[in-house]
């Protein structure tokens, strides 16, 4: 049975890799997100529903404790960016907005009325977020998308700023022209104050709630970097006189360009890095706290993922998150086999996370010949070998025995134990063939 959440979350104050929750406990945060958690995706006008109950079962039964609610900003989707050979118009709904027009937008319905909100999206957003929480599950709101506005063909037409798709703005109107590439950043007054306005109403819904962290953008490009890092320090300091604060994230440009060290600069509590200028598909690096990291599919391969990659981003101090194509509805991606056992490898590092406590589990890729190991030197030892076979480790520091557990990475089920003398390095062979995880702990 899930166990409510325990937040808000913290960046843990002695191992800043991970966030602690309201009793100070280190919480790895690991998990799948698909496209239409929040809003309703498809070709029929209105899509149909999203059954989110179903999803949270599917969840929690795959042992995962962290989503991000997607925002789709454009009210229709042209798939075709992603999928060429499989495109669909996809229609999404509710928006943030009201529809009152009067006139027509470009869709042919109501314009929107960027002053009123719209209450049945954000009751939907509480309440997903609510039922969420009561199943142990973080959620990460994504605030704004601009994925779709940089990619999306025709997308600017489909965005409620459009002036087209809008009631008239009054005195501060833009004058020059504005789409998807400048939306996002600070050179009109009366947008920022319409997107300030819309942060506002969303932390207003969702302050009480222990369960949530936010994120700026999805993959919205380098021009947006200031306009993020302001509504990053806007959202603190608004939040900042709120009976709760809640972690604050930036997330990659998406692959193609190194962008990491804008992330790194920024004032978000979390980052999502996508693999240009490190290797965070094949090699990821070793958290260093800096930021809380949580390597995102969706960065790295758009979809895609492996076995290997959650293990190994695991025991480099990470906290990985899969791009989940879930039913396949959205967009029907990649072998289903494959992200069945991505899924189920996320659930099984949580528990092995659960099992040996993260408060003072570090990356140390010195410690195993194989190079991936998480451990607390000289009591807990994490350690994975993407080839299997023998493996070195170093327990130099630990004074008498140790005992060997050895974990199959597919099904998380224990596959040979013993013990093993510490006070040096150890070699180590694997039970059987291919990769597998080792465990260590003091005895």
């Amino acid at each position: 049975m899930a166990v409510p959440t325990a937040g808000p979350l913290r960046v843990h104050a002695t191992n800043p890799r991970y966030f602690a929750d309201r009793h100070g406990k280190a919480v790895y945060l690991t998990g799948s997100h698909t496209w239409d958690t929040l809003q309703d995706l498809g070709e029929a006008d209105p899509p149909p529903a999203f059954d989110f109950d179903a999803h949270l079962d599917f969840l929690v039964a795959r042992g995962h404790d962290f989503i991000r609610l997607w925002r789709w900003e454009l009210f229709r989707w042209d798939t075709g960016a992603n999928q060429k050979e499989m495109a669909k118009e996809l229609v999404a709904a509710p928006h943030p907005w009201l529809r009152t027009g009067p006139g027509l937008a470009l869709d042919g319905k109501p314009r929107f009325n960027l002053r009123q909100y719209d209450p049945e999206f954000f009751t939907r957003l509480r309440t997903r977020v609510q039922a969420a929480g009561r199943r142990g599950i973080y959620v990460s709101v994504m605030l704004f998308e601009g994925w779709g506005l940089r990619f999306v063909e025709g997308g600017w037409q489909a965005h409620p700023f459009h002036p087209a798709n809008r009631l008239p703005l009054g005195a501060g109107e833009p004058t020059g022209p504005v789409d998807g590439k400048n939306l996002f950043t600070l050179d009109s007054p009366v947008l920022n104050a319409l997107q300030e306005a819309y942060v506002r109403q969303v932390v207003e819904t969702l302050n009480d709630l222990d369960n949530v962290l936010y994120e700026i953008a999805n993959e919205s490009d380098f021009a947006t970097t200031q306009w993020q890092y302001h509504l990053i320090r806007q959202l603190k300091a608004y939040e900042a006189g709120m009976a709760q604060q809640h972690p604050v994230g930036m997330t990659s440009i998406g692959y193609g360009v190194d962008d990491l060290g804008r992330l790194l600069d920024s004032p978000a509590d979390w980052i999502s890095p996508n693999p240009d200028g490190f290797d965070y598909k094949n090699d990821p690096p070793a958290a260093t706290g800096a930021k809380v990291m949580l390597p995102d599919t969706d960065h790295l391969w758009g979809v895609g993922g492996s076995v290997q990659w959650v293990w190994k981003s695991f025991t480099r101090g990470l906290n990985p998150i899969f791009m989940d194509p879930y039913r396949r509805e959205v967009l029907d991606m990649g072998d289903e086999a494959e992200w069945e056992r991505c899924r189920r490898a996320l659930g099984f590092t949580r528990r092995l996370a659960e099992e040996v406590g993260m408060d003072r589990m570090v990356p140390g890729p010195e410690l195993a010949s194989s190079g991936y190991c998480l451990a607390e030197p000289g009591r807990t030892y994490v350690v994975y070998l993407p080839e299997g076979g023998e493996v070195r480790v170093d327990l130099s520091v630990v004074q008498g025995r140790v005992r060997v557990t050895w974990r199959d990475p597919r099904t998380g089920e224990t596959s040979g134990s013993g013990e093993a003398q510490g006070g040096g390095w150890v070699a180590l062979p694997a039970p059987g063939a291919g990769d597998a995880v080792l465990l260590l702990r003091a005895l």
